[in-house]
This record gives structure tokens, C-alpha cells and sequence, in this order.
């Protein structure tokens, strides 16, 4: 899973100009570089600006506060994200192919996680601001109801509340094992990621 980089939902003006956008994208990159190297709880907006070749008023205004910039990284990877589960489950018409499509989207996000050291500091960030809490929540609301969506084309007689709310729990699970299995060591983390599919499946295939 590859991801794009689109301009996000956090800053303080969203340009519109190409050169706008141009110094956008790099100081997004610039905050990447330094997530990776030190941690965002270390990384000062001072550094942002200096890796992306610009003032530090200029930085300021495009973003208010380090949290900002945070919260817009984190928007865009959610949004990147949600575009692939929504390929993915959009194309489901039968249970076989939902257990497919459900099961590899949890390989990829594992994956993704384990390869994008930006993302994984982002995710560990959520859990200690309510702005990316509510972030994190909204997206599971969203890929919650798209899993929704694709249990009842798949099974048109079942209680649709009974599926979304099925569907929403099991997004937000997924989010805490993806967690937990970071935590652990590589080997134990596949263990776990393979018995959430194995109880997630036993109630995603009896709505």
C-alpha cells in the first residue's frame, strides 16, 4: 500500500496557488524527515521550517502550533487509508470475497504500520490528543460503515443496526490490536493480528 500525500485538514489556510502549495508539501515532507529521526513529541516547529527552506512565520502560517501539523499528517493518512478500504469493500458480493477483501486491508494496515515509522508515531500520538482521538474515532465510524455496507450486500436479510454496530466495533478493535501488536515482538504480533481475523470473522460471516 502506497501512500499519497494530498494537502490535509489541519492547517490554517489551505492553499490554493501551485507555489502554495509547493511550500505546503514541504514542510509536510520536512515534518516526516524529522518524525522519523527523533520522535513528534521532540520535533519543534523551528526545525520544520529550517528543513523545508522556509521562515518560521511563514510556517506559522500555515500552521498554528506543532499540534497542527500533527493532526494534518495524520488526516491525510487516515484519508489515504479509508480510499483503500473503500476500493477494496466497495467490490463485494459474496462472503468468500469479503474475506478477502477484510482480511487483506488487515495484512496491509499491518504492514503499512510496521513500515512507516511516521505513521506508527502519529497513531502512538493519538492516544494522548483528543483532537486525533476524535480523528481516529470519526474513522472508524466511516470504515465501520463501509464494512457495514458490504456484510449487508452480501447478506440483505440481516438487521442492518445490528451489522453497524457490529462493523463499528470491530473497526475500532482492529485499531487496538494493530496497537497492542506493535507493542510486542514481531512474531507474537502476527499470532495476534491472526486470531482478531479468526474471532472478527466468526461475526462478520453471522450477522
Amino acid at each position: 500500500m502506497e501512500l499519497k500525500q494530498p494537502p490535509g485538514a489541519g492547517a490554517r489556510r489551505l492553499p490554493t496557488q501551485q507555489r502554495s502549495l509547493e511550500r505546503l508539501d514541504r514542510i509536510l515532507t520536512a515534518a516526516r524527515v524529522l518524525i522519523v529521526e527523533k520522535g513528534s513529541d521532540r520535533v519543534k516547529m523551528s526545525e520544520i521550517a529550517a528543513l523545508a527552506e522556509i521562515s518560521i512565520g511563514s510556517l506559522y502560517q500555515y500552521f498554528p502550533e506543532k499540534s497542527a501539523v500533527i493532526q494534518t499528517l495524520a488526516a491525510q493518512y487516515s484519508a489515504e487509508c479509508r480510499g483503500y478500504i473503500e476500493e477494496a469493500l466497495t467490490s463485494v458480493r459474496d462472503f468468500a470475497g469479503l474475506r478477502v477483501a477484510f482480511e487483506g486491508l488487515l495484512d496491509q494496515y499491518y504492514d503499512l504500520l510496521l513500515a512507516e515509522p511516521v505513521m506508527r508515531d502519529i497513531w502512538s500520538a493519538m492516544q494522548a490528543d483528543k483532537t486525533l482521538m476524535a480523528l481516529e474515532l470519526e474513522e472508524s465510524r466511516a470504515c465501520g460503515a463501509l464494512l457495514a455496507a458490504a456484510i449487508q450486500r452480501v447478506s440483505p436479510a440481516a438487521d442492518a443496526a445490528k451489522i453497524a454496530s457490529s462493523a463499528f466495533l470491530i473497526w475500532q478493535l482492529g485499531e487496538a490490536t494493530m496497537r497492542l501488536a506493535m507493542s510486542l515482538e514481531r512474531q507474537e504480533g502476527d499470532k495476534l493480528l491472526e486470531t482478531y481475523k479468526r474471532m472478527t470473522w466468526r461475526e462478520i460471516s453471522s450477522p
